[in-house]
C-alpha cells in the first residue's frame, strides 16, 4: 500500500476529490495548509507573499492502483492543458501497516 500526499490549489481540491470519488477512491483526508514551492511565494508589486494557501489531500491506496490514482490527481489538479507553477506536488510513501481504531484490527 501507498500513502499519496497531494498538495494542490484550494480551488482545485474539490475537483480532485470528485475525480477520486468517481474513480472509486472515496476515502480522502483534507487539510488546509500554507507553504511555498520552488517559486518562493508570490510577489505583487512591492509585497511578497511567502506562504500561499494550499490543500493537502491524503489517500492510502493499494500498490496496484498507484499509477492510476496519481494520474487521476494530476489531471484534476492541473491548471489548463499544460499546467502552471503552483499547481502542486504529489508525494508517494510506502505504508507498512494500517489498523482500524474502532475494531483494533490490522488491515490486510
Amino acid at each position: 500500500m501507498y500513502l499519496l500526499r497531494a498538495i494542490v490549489r484550494p480551488e482545485k481540491s474539490s475537483v480532485v476529490m470528485k475525480a477520486l470519488f468517481d474513480a472509486g477512491f472515496p476515502a480522502v483526508t483534507k487539510l488546509s495548509v500554507f507553504g511555498r514551492g520552488k517559486q518562493r511565494g508570490l510577489k505583487v508589486g512591492n509585497v511578497t507573499y511567502d506562504e500561499l494557501p494550499k490543500d493537502l489531500l491524503m489517500i492510502v491506496i493499494p500498490e496496484k492502483d498507484k499509477d492510476f490514482v496519481i494520474e487521476t490527481i494530476m489531471e484534476a489538479a492541473r491548471s489548463g492543458e499544460k499546467g502552471q507553477f503552483g499547481d502542486g506536488k504529489i508525494f508517494v510513501t510506502p505504508v507498512e501497516e494500517t489498523y482500524t481504531i474502532s475494531s483494533g484490527r490490522k488491515e490486510v
